[in-house]
């Protein structure tokens, strides 16, 4: 595959003949921002949505005025037009509601983490099989232009096998406080480096895991009324001595925030940023490819999430996003909040609670 093509299988795919309605529960920031964007943008089908705040819900229609407000949970899954719901809210609700969406015959995209323990998640995996419907979860970040196309490098064995993998934070959590996320625990680990963890559990997908270790921290600069930590740092090791690494620098003053990576290869090296000043190059041999990136992580990659799901069941196969797929990276997240709660003990794979 040469640069090209892997520039065109990188962009987000939706079916061309299939266009199923979709439900969405839940009308915050999020998506406002870049769940409807995108939605609009690759032509999908949204009947209606669903928000126990109605000034939510009606901020979502101002973006897209045929969308139809739900007056009732009910009233939407009742809709024989919603083949699919998207689940986009916060992670308390979101066991109940998945439930309830298989229960009345949907689909289901889920916001991230679908479950808060593994135990719960397996039982959802297994309810949403058992009743013959695809649940995915919307990890978006597999989907954003430079990891994306990583990880079509990483399948063409452009770097040989892998060394390390490498990513840092350069951001800032200071919207944090007097937010819902300030509340959530280990907020840095669980509900935002998630999506690394989960990219790092794609990248690594061929190499055993042996331990996980990671420490959460308060930043200099973070206000006393900041409830959750803003730094973090996390350690996978593999077998063979294959490491991944994320560095979170939560409190960074700079105009120009970005989440650079690195993926060292035994034949060559991978750099780019994501989130941020996107850019992606391979270098090998001494020659550097750098790509053209169409598009980026918002909106783009919330719907390759979406598309996904919509082309798996058009052609009845399990999405790359699917549950399933997805419980190795909540397994490794737990591992590094039960690391973080051990002051940075490193936790066997095997000993995660399930």
């Amino acid at each position: 595959m040469d640069l090209a093509q892997i520039l065109l299988a990188a962009q987000p795919h939706v079916p061309a003949h299939y266009r199923p309605g979709i439900g969405i529960i839940g009308s915050g920031g999020i998506v406002r921002g870049a769940h409807l964007p995108a939605y609009q943008k690759y032509g999908l089908n949204v009947i209606g949505i669903y928000d126990i705040q109605p000034a939510a819900t009606q901020a979502a229609q101002a973006q897209w005025s045929t969308l139809r407000i739900f007056e009732t949970l009910d009233e939407l899954l009742d809709n024989p037009d919603i083949e699919v719901v998207d689940i986009a809210t916060h992670p308390a609700q979101r066991v109940e509601l998945i439930q309830r969406a298989l229960a009345a015959g949907k689909h289901v995209l889920s916001q991230k983490p679908f479950a808060p323990d593994l135990s719960t998640a397996r039982m959802l995996v297994t309810e949403a099989e058992q009743r013959g419907l695809l649940l995915a979860v919307n990890q978006n970040g597999r989907w954003s232009p430079a990891w994306r196309v990583a990880t079509l490098l990483l399948q063409q064995q452009a770097i040989g096998s892998l060394l390390a993998v490498t990513h840092l934070f350069e951001t800032s959590f200071a919207w944090r406080p007097g937010s819902p996320f300030d509340l959530i625990p280990h907020s840095t680990t669980y509900d935002y480096a998630i999506h690394w963890i989960d990219i790092i559990r794609c990248w690594l997908e061929d190499y055993q895991l042996s331990n996980v270790r990671a420490q959460e921290y308060r930043t200099p600069n973070q206000p006393l009324e900041s409830k959750s930590d803003w730094g973090m740092s996390a350690e996978f090791s593999y077998q063979h001595g294959v490491r991944a690494f994320i560095h979170c620098i939560g409190g960074t003053e700079t105009s120009r925030q970005g989440h650079p990576f690195w993926l060292h290869g035994t034949q060559g090296t991978i750099r780019g940023c994501a989130l941020g000043n996107d850019f992606i190059e391979l270098e090998r041999d001494g020659v550097f490819s750098r790509f053209d990136l169409k598009g980026s992580w918002f909106p783009d990659g919330f719907a390759g999430a979406m598309g996904e799901l919509l082309s798996a069941i058009a052609e009845q196969r399990e999405p790359y996003n699917s549950a399933r797929h997805n419980l190795l990276t909540l397994e490794m997240t737990l591992a590094a909040c039960q690391s973080e709660d051990a002051d940075g003990q490193p936790v066997a794979f095997e000993e995660v609670p399930a």
